[in-house]
């Protein structure tokens, strides 16, 4: 799966058309403010389940897809007016997708598992409207330094990272210790690779009618 937008045919008034959020997580919505360009956002709940057979890229973007696509479904009033932000982000090392744990001896699983190596975060984006379908999205290499037993409980009895993929958030204050190096975007990590998206959202230049600064347009 690669990067593309599909035209439809649309009666649309793109002079008027808002961001939409697809996500109640409050990383992605903080690192969304940076743009400055206002949105709003809603929760969406698919299934999240994917084909084995897929590559990790091909998962974060199709299950990015199918959050927008279900956004729309749910909220036809957004049809209209409205680009669909939604984004997915996995862990992968060894071959093997990391996603949420599902409770606290996963997390520890996980984790005892990424301590001392390097893993890889594939995060997808998907936008919708206008039109338009566009799909991407990032890799990025994380690096873990060596952590103990006691460590690694300590950090999820703290972090609760119950909502995070791999069971750590690189912002995170006692997970932030043990990043030696990450090679790529470390928003990407963090749950949106705002370059990418940043550089996608110009293909609505409506949206950024009510942007604190109009410099990218």
């Amino acid at each position: 799966m690669q990067t593309h937008r599909i035209q439809f045919a649309t009666s649309t008034d793109h002079s008027k058309l808002k961001l939409v959020l697809a996500s109640k997580s409050p990383r992605r919505q903080s690192l969304l403010r940076l743009t400055g360009i206002p949105f709003e956002t809603i929760e969406v709940n698919v299934d999240e389940s994917f084909s084995p057979l897929l590559s990790p890229a091909e998962i974060v973007q199709g299950l990015s897809e199918r959050k927008a696509r279900y956004a729309l479904e749910q909220y036809p009033h957004l049809q209209d007016n409205a680009v669909v932000l939604s984004a997915d982000t996995i862990v992968v090392i060894d071959n093997s997708v990391l996603n949420k744990p599902q409770d606290f001896s996963q997390a520890v699983q996980m984790l005892t598992r990424l301590q001392g190596r390097t893993h890889e975060v594939f995060t997808g984006f998907a936008l919708l409207g206008a039109g338009q379908v566009h799909l991407d999205y990032e890799r990025t290499a994380v690096t873990f330094a060596p952590m103990t037993q006691a460590e690694i409980e300590h950090y999820i009895q703290t972090a609760q990272p119950f909502d995070k993929a791999g069971s750590y958030g690189i912002q995170d204050d006692f997970g932030a210790c043990f990043i030696e190096r990450i090679e790529g975007c470390y928003y990407n990590v963090v749950g949106l690779p705002l370059a990418k998206v940043y550089r996608a959202l110009k293909a609505f230049p409506a949206l950024f009618t009510n942007q604190k600064t109009t410099l990218a347009v």
